[in-house]
């Protein structure tokens, strides 16, 4: 058997799980999307998505803003840690990598303690008397600061879950940088600021839009952040799916509309990323 035979076989039962486990399922998506319970074709399922118009509004316009936060905090982070000595990265590496240990519920159910109306970060704005003074000057009327059951907490949520899988990227493809790029552009007479906006930027570029892909897509489907943090107040698009397929309105013909909606948004948005992430060492060059 050579090794392009050797290849085929080996490869077949990737193929098989591929096939069970993706594609089947998107093809069960795709006809609920374009069906109604009697089986026949419609597309009443997408008409009726102006209902939850607000609900993309919010989605997208809160995960973004947990994708900007964690990339400005992100990328200096990756930078700073890709110029560390290796001892410091991997302590560094640990460190990012030790809350993902934890399962996912667990470290929301945490922030909701520290973010409660009697945890433990008003417990500690009431030790430092920041809230008496906030309620002596006008700004607050309680004995406490609301930041439970919020957008901020929501948005917190998404920054602390998926943090790390933006400095990830940043960090791998920075710390792959040739320093002798680095050494050329210097012995060019580049300063720092130069060498980091026209060889470390673009050259990072990839890792950036991989990060972006990977905090902004969980960000705008995630429904146990939203209901954990946000008290089922401020409803995201992974809410309204989980609604249609296990809440009180069983809808899956409109859950699986709405979900083909975000499935396009998922690939125009790798689209996008692959179109900036081509001929980045072409931008070196210019």
């Amino acid at each position: 058997m050579n090794s392009k035979a050797f290849v085929r076989c080996a490869s077949i039962p990737y193929v098989v799980w591929m096939a069970i486990f993706v594609i089947v399922p998107l093809l069960f998506i795709v006809g609920y999307a374009f069906t109604n319970a009697d089986g026949s074709f419609t597309l009443e399922n997408f008409s009726d998505l102006g209902v939850y118009a607000s609900v993309f509004k919010n989605s997208f316009l809160q995960a973004a803003i947990a994708t900007i936060i964690c990339l400005l905090i992100g990328y200096p982070f990756a930078y700073i840690l890709a110029h560390e000595r290796p001892s410091v990265q991997k302590v560094a590496m640990l460190l990012i990598m030790l809350p993902m240990w934890v399962n996912f519920l667990l470290r929301t159910y945490a922030w909701m303690s520290i973010l409660e109306n009697n945890g433990f970060l008003n417990q500690f704005f009431r030790a430092i008397g920041l809230i008496d003074y906030l309620n002596g000057i006008g700004v607050l009327s309680t004995d406490y600061i609301p930041m439970i059951n919020t957008s901020f907490a929501v948005v917190l949520g998404m920054i602390y879950n998926y943090l790390p899988f933006m400095i990830m990227p940043i960090y791998t493809v920075i710390s792959g940088i040739d320093r002798r790029l680095v050494e050329a552009a210097q012995d060019l007479g580049a300063n720092r600021i130069q060498t980091f906006t026209r060889l470390i930027l673009p050259l990072s570029l990839p890792g950036v839009l991989s990060g972006v892909m990977m905090v902004f897509i969980p960000s705008v489907s995630t429904f146990a952040i939203s209901r954990l943090l946000g008290g089922g107040l401020h409803w995201l698009l992974g809410d309204v799916i989980d609604m249609q397929f296990l809440g009180g309105t069983y809808n899956p013909h409109l859950g699986s509309a709405i979900s083909l909606i975000m499935m396009v948004v998922v690939l125009l948005c790798m689209g996008i990323m692959n179109r900036f992430g081509e001929g980045e060492d072409e931008a070196v060059l210019l």
